[in-house]
């Protein structure tokens, strides 16, 4: 016996009701496509599972299988579809190392992360690039370890005012509050010679870790870039192709935006093993760790830290995947919708819950085709590469179309990590169910969350995601979208699929709320 849910009922009620007439209202396709007789949450699992199989960092043939994969369902659903290609300056490790050496015994630390028991990926584990910075300064720093917080510019006042003088130290500071680029920056500004930055238990970790809970595990690693400019470093302001000039090493390094001294990410059971070493005076409170922490002092050292580390900079291909659908009163006239694909390594969260978004709104918008519907203005669906080292897919397309998309884009609208937690960022829903509350929508569970009268927009500030290219350099309006923020196993190992199916959303619930809200605006700003 056939199921019919309410909006089933709804979009036969309106099929009927709309036979004898030539074009259906927006109402009866925006029915339509919230459907479940559309699809189910098992094509977005399907999307997801496919697409984290192996790490698939930018360059990697894993990413580039990954970019095929995007393109098949974009052509399966029969919307024109390319792949724009960019030849691009990306680093990988070589060689790192970290010792630790006191009065009492010298710490060679591993510096990698653990598989965990019965993981269904460790056979690819080894595919998962070492722990690193990209565009990490190669080179060796030997010195007294310091503790700085979390790296800000005021962490450094506080330090100052303690009297712990910081040149030629290693500087130990802890993720979270600002971008990882600018806690190197700041620690090279005050004459620091290397830094150490570890993902503390008080923000990242629990009781319990994965797989037993949503927790960063021990051995966890959050990697990332540290690069602070967006787009090719080598071609800043002109697109990265076919035999373009390219500034030095040197003249990169003179643009300010590479660091100058030597890091390393590594996990919070290395970084409380390197805090029991630190001596001086204890750090204030809101430095301290969580419970069971060792108490938390500011050295410098006793404990001599020695780090090192080796990147090779490569040119490597990337591959952003492009979808047209064009519209039919303004052709001229865009609507972009934009995820990136590449990730540090099985990227279920990041970014690959938004490219099972993204594919399962093509799949819809084809069925809408099917029934009638086009967009007023031309929607352009852009799956980009290599956002990962500093958003150099988006902003290399950008660069390479700047006046054409100046003139022509009406918005963009940006889904990176679609779904982190169980609370929704970005434009007001009224109509959307929460998939945690069924006894309200969205938009009352966005505004609860911020215990206000009405939901207060964030702004699209400094180089988050790929929306940057577009507010930055063409002055686009632009949206960024996403249940929640923050997770804690972010840019690790263990951002995998069976981390999304046990606590990011087990159900595929959210990533199918989420692509209706994403629908909502896509289908206002084309219309």
């Amino acid at each position: 016996m056939t199921k019919l849910t309410f909006f089933t009922l709804i979009v036969l009620a309106t099929s009927i009701s709309f036979i004898f007439l030539e074009t259906p209202p927006k109402s009866y396709y925006h029915t339509l496509f919230i459907s479940d007789s559309f699809s189910d949450n098992s094509s977005i699992a399907n999307h997801l599972y496919t697409l984290t199989k192996r790490p698939h960092v930018a360059g990697s043939q894993a990413n580039a299988d990954a970019a095929a994969y995007v393109l098949s369902i974009f052509t399966s659903c029969n919307i024109p579809s390319h792949v724009t290609s960019y030849d691009v300056s990306l680093t990988y490790p070589v060689s790192r190392s970290l010792t630790l050496k006191s009065s009492e015994k010298t710490i060679k630390f591993g510096l990698f992360q653990e598989i965990y028991d019965g993981d269904p990926y460790a056979e690819v584990a080894n595919e998962v690039l070492p722990t690193f910075h990209a565009y990490a300064r190669s080179g060796t720093a030997t010195g007294p370890v310091v503790y700085a917080n979390y790296g800000r510019v005021e962490d450094y006042a506080t330090l100052r005012e303690m009297g712990v003088n910081v040149s030629n130290t290693v500087v130990l500071a802890r993720y979270g509050k600002i971008y990882r680029g600018d806690i190197v920056h700041n620690a090279h500004a005050v004459g620091a010679i290397g830094v150490l930055i570890f993902t503390d238990k008080k923000d990242y970790g629990g009781e319990k870790w994965f797989p037993d809970d949503k927790w960063m595990p021990p051995s966890g690693v959050q990697v990332g870039s540290v690069y602070d400019g967006i787009g090719d470093p080598t071609t800043p302001g002109w697109p990265s192709t076919g035999e373009c000039e390219r500034l030095s090493d040197e003249e990169v390094d003179e643009g300010g935006n590479v660091p100058l001294i030597p890091s390393l990410p590594i996990s919070w059971a290395d970084g409380d093993a390197i805090i029991r070493t630190i001596g001086g005076k204890v750090a204030n409170v809101d430095w301290q760790g969580g419970k069971d922490s060792p108490i938390y002092r500011v050295g410098p050292g006793p404990a001599i830290a020695n780090l090192s580390y080796e990147g090779q900079q490569v040119i490597s291909t990337i591959q952003n995947v492009i979808a047209v659908i064009e519209g039919e009163e303004e052709p001229d006239r865009f609507v972009i919708l934009g995820n990136h694909r590449d990730a540090w390594t099985f990227g279920a969260v990041d970014p690959n819950s938004g490219t099972a978004s993204l594919l399962e709104i093509t799949q819809r918008l084809e069925k809408l085709q099917k029934r009638g519907w086009r967009p007023r203005r031309t929607i352009i669906l852009c799956n980009w590469d290599a956002e990962e080292y500093g958003l150099i897919g988006s902003t290399e397309w950008v660069e390479e179309n700047r006046e054409m998309l100046a003139a022509r884009v009406v918005a963009y609208l940006n889904v990176d990590c679609a779904v982190q937690a169980g609370d929704f960022r970005a434009s007001a829903m009224l109509f959307v169910q929460d998939p945690d509350n069924s006894s309200q929508t969205i938009y009352q569970s966005w505004l609860a969350s911020g215990n206000d009268t009405t939901v207060k927009l964030g702004r699209l500030g400094g180089s988050g995601s790929d929306y940057a290219a577009f507010v930055q350099h063409i002055g686009a309006p632009a949206v960024d979208m996403s249940f929640g923020q923050g997770y804690p196993i972010y840019h690790s190992m263990y951002d995998d699929f069976v981390w999304m199916k046990k606590f990011g959303d087990p159900m595929f619930h959210r990533h199918v709320a989420g692509l209706l809200c994403l629908f909502s605006r896509l289908l206002y700003a084309a219309s």
